[in-house]
């Protein structure tokens, strides 16, 4: 079978693929009799039900359903209550439904089904006006107090001073996503984007001396808490060393000894009831997601190779487990309990200081296939599928990013709970929520295990429901959400989002009117809705786009397309377009050089309700914090923040700079008297 078919985008999609990817849909289609017999059986199945698995619609809107005409539907209320429709009214969900996941009933001929109703707002909230605040990536920003990278003691310090101090509304910051453990001789994966759960945050962010507990030690615990804190400032010493690396699993080891000293502390009647109820709200997940960790410890970090019965949540050994490693399951679920607790301390901190947003949580794409994650929900994961990109004109070949999809129809068929359970996490300590790669809630690029990327396919999502379930979420939870979409968008995508609420990405320099020419946009025809930046944790910093350096980096590590003379060419007609543009608006007098601020001055000029700063620009750092298109050619997701020169710079060293004054004073909004 080479026959090649058109996919959604114009891409070509090979037999071998759709077979693949069919596969892990469920469907056997090896050959056109077990294709005959697939659809005739997905026919069946359809005629035979009386309701879709489950229902999402819009609050406001008179929504059609395709049941049968003679179907009685009856509505349970999330709250108890009911609705019964009457019967001629069954083709149509009334538009004043209340807002919430509720159960709708169809009767019909002696038969009876049910699905979940998830009933979502039109849109999701808004912020509360136009402000700035920081991008950071938080292990990267370290105080005289870390214990060798960025935490979330940090990062409450870091929203005090620009909130407090410099009027920013938000800091962004990565994922903070719970990582796949390190094995021995084999080291975790620093990326915060391939997580091993993107339910959980990773306790090596807790501030240690912060947990309540750590008051209580007795003598002989608080000699072995000094000795770590001793070695603690002796690894932070080695990551502000000139050149330093953060070193996450040596970070871990010596807050895990620390947290084992701080679990034995007897808890107060106070303290033990906020952690009973904290593991009521949390329930099942937290259960599975302990479980695995305490698995892993004993069996690996990749469940494909643990004991056969235990390779499912719900295996024949698994009960048997649990029991048998109930004391490292309790330690997993209180450290969950620890990180939400400064998770929310962040937060708050963050709003008392004056921010109308606060804290911006990122979610990633997906999950590590060997994670917790991967194995608690694999029911509704595709197996053997990684999403990527297929190629365009930033990548030949195409990506594969080694992520597990969600399964469109297993994620109907569950409700969508899985999905709706990691936004309600997501939301909880959060004023708006970054969704990186928001392109995925209406289509992704499957790539079959073991095919390069440029043989994969796009696989539809159901965008109504994904965008409902997420403005149900973030409504209750008064989170503003968005979207990281950048790069290559199918068309209507980016107009569906606004229509919706949702702000989209825009970066300075991919700011073009490619309908024209592709000139540089003007700031006035900018869109309004989105967060306005001059880069990212994947592209340069701004001082290598204005040294060049970035050009030179990527020489170094054979990552050039062309002659390194080309590039270096293309890049100083990049800033000179800009120079001339910015002369022509008034932003830069004639002969003045082309710098930092001036570009900052630029994002406030345009529309945009958010403008991010890349915290290190602050100081000069030109090294990314990750260069796509390599692994350990790089040091990616391990730089603290650095001047110019690579040495590291503390967050107490950060606050003093004279260029964080400037950039407030620029980047301030108006005073409503005067806009």
């Amino acid at each position: 079978m080479d026959a090649r078919y058109p996919g959604p985008g114009g891409q070509a999609v090979g037999a071998r693929t759709l077979v693949a990817v069919l596969g892990a849909l469920g469907v056997a289609a090896g050959s056109p009799e077990e294709v005959r017999e697939a659809l005739e059986r997905h026919r069946a199945e359809q005629q035979a039900r009386l309701l879709p698995p489950c229902v999402v619609v819009r609050q406001g809107r008179r929504n059609a359903l395709d049941v049968p005409v003679d179907a009685r539907l009856h509505i349970e209320l999330e709250d108890g209550g009911s609705w019964e429709l009457p019967r001629g009214h069954s083709h149509w969900l009334p538009a004043d439904l209340p807002l919430g996941r509720h159960t709708l009933r169809a009767e019909s001929n002696n038969k009876n089904e049910h699905a979940p109703l998830i009933v979502a707002p039109e849109k999701l909230p808004q912020l509360p006006g136009r402000s700035w605040g920081f991008l950071a990536q938080l292990y990267s920003v370290l105080s005289d107090r870390s214990w060798g990278m960025g935490d979330l003691g940090d990062l409450a310090e870091l929203a005090e001073w620009a909130g407090a101090g410099l009027g920013a509304g938000f800091v962004q910051i990565n994922p903070l996503h719970q990582a796949l453990p390190a094995t021995p001789g084999t080291p975790s994966d620093p990326s915060p984007y391939r997580p091993s759960s993107r339910r959980f945050a990773d306790p090596v962010h807790l501030r240690i001396e912060a947990v309540p507990e750590y008051a209580y030690l007795d003598a002989e615990q608080r000699r072995q808490a000094d000795d770590l804190v001793r070695r603690a400032a002796r690894l932070r010493d080695e990551v502000l060393a000139h050149d330093g690396l953060v070193d996450r699993d040596a970070v871990w080891a010596l807050k895990r000894e620390a947290l084992e000293l701080l679990h034995e502390v007897p808890r107060g009647p106070g303290r033990q009831a906020a952690y009973e109820a904290f593991l009521r709200r949390e329930g099942e997940w937290l259960r599975r997601n302990a479980l695995w960790n305490a698995l892993a410890e004993a069996h690996g970090a990749d469940w494909h190779h643990w004991p056969k019965d235990l390779r499912h949540p719900n295996g024949p050994q698994i009960e048997r487990a649990a029991k048998e490693l109930e004391t490292q399951v309790e330690f997993h679920r209180w450290l969950a309990w620890q990180v939400d607790q400064q998770l929310a301390h962040a937060q708050g901190t963050a709003r008392e200081a004056g921010m109308p947003v606060g804290l911006i949580h990122d979610l990633a794409v997906g999950v590590h296939p060997d994670g917790a994650d991967a194995w608690a929900l694999q029911d509704v994961l595709a197996g053997g599928i990684s999403v990527g990109a297929p190629p365009d004109a930033f990548n030949a070949h195409g990506q594969d990013w080694g992520l597990p999809p969600w399964r469109p129809d297993a994620l109907a068929a569950a409700g969508y709970a899985p999905y709706a359970e990691l936004l309600r996490a997501a939301t909880r300590h959060a004023g708006a929520l970054r969704i990186d790669h928001v392109m995925g809630l209406f289509r992704l690029w499957w790539v079959p295990n073991g095919h390069p990327p440029t043989e994969g396919a796009y696989v539809r999502y159901d965008a109504e429901a994904m965008l409902g379930v997420l403005a149900l979420e973030a409504h209750r939870a008064g989170t503003a959400v968005i979207g990281e979409d950048l790069g290559t968008v199918e068309p209507g995508v980016r107009e569906e989002l606004a229509a919706r609420g949702i702000l989209g990405t825009s970066v300075l320099w991919f700011e073009r009117d490619w309908q024209a020419g592709g000139g540089i946009l003007p700031p006035d025809r900018w869109r309004p809705g989105c967060l306005a930046t001059l880069t990212t944790h994947d592209l340069p910093s701004t001082a290598a786009r204005l040294s060049g350096e970035h050009v030179e980096l990527r020489h170094r590590l054979g990552l050039l397309a062309r002659p390194l003379p080309e590039e270096q060419q293309e890049a100083a007609a990049e800033l000179a377009d800009w120079r001339a543009e910015l002369t022509a608006l008034g932003l830069l007098t004639p002969g003045e050089e082309l710098s930092m601020p001036v570009l900052y001055r630029f994002l406030r000029s345009t529309p945009a309700e958010l403008v991010g700063v890349w915290l290190p620009d602050l100081v000069g750092d030109p090294r990314p914090q990750n260069l796509p298109g390599t692994w350990d050619q790089y040091p990616n997701w391990r730089l603290p923040v650095a001047d110019g020169a690579g040495d590291p710079v503390t967050l107490d060293r950060l606050a003093a700079t004279p260029t964080a004054r400037l950039l407030a004073h620029l980047l301030a909004p108006p005073h409503p008297r005067n806009r």
